[in-house]
């Protein structure tokens, strides 16, 4: 009986922390808007994008997290543009490492 008790419970948990991270892994839907300003850094640059809707990302992208120079695009301010990657939120930013430039006008 306490076997059954710690599976279930184990089960529970597992179910838990498969649907946080389902729910915070929405990082497949790109991120469009237009290019404010660019930074340069080490190995990339971070450019900052306002979407439509006014939510401003710091968009973080390098030749490594692009997948290679093939896919490595430097964006200029004033481009609009949609990319897909990792997202996350500190306490009055949000970020995101850029896995893919979807599309750049």
């Amino acid at each position: 009986m306490k076997n059954l008790k710690r599976i279930t419970l184990l089960a529970v948990i597992m179910a838990f922390v498969i649907s946080c991270n389902t729910m915070k892994n929405d990082s497949n839907a790109p991120i469009s808007g237009k290019v404010e300003s660019i930074e340069g850094g080490k190995d990339g640059y971070t450019a900052k994008i306002t979407t439509d809707t006014k939510e401003v990302y710091f968009a973080t992208i390098s030749i490594v997290n692009v997948g290679g120079p093939q896919n490595y695009k430097q964006l200029k301010i004033g481009d609009v543009v949609a990319v897909k990657g990792e997202k996350w939120k500190t306490d009055d930013e949000n970020h995101i490492k850029v896995t893919e430039i979807v599309s750049v006008k």
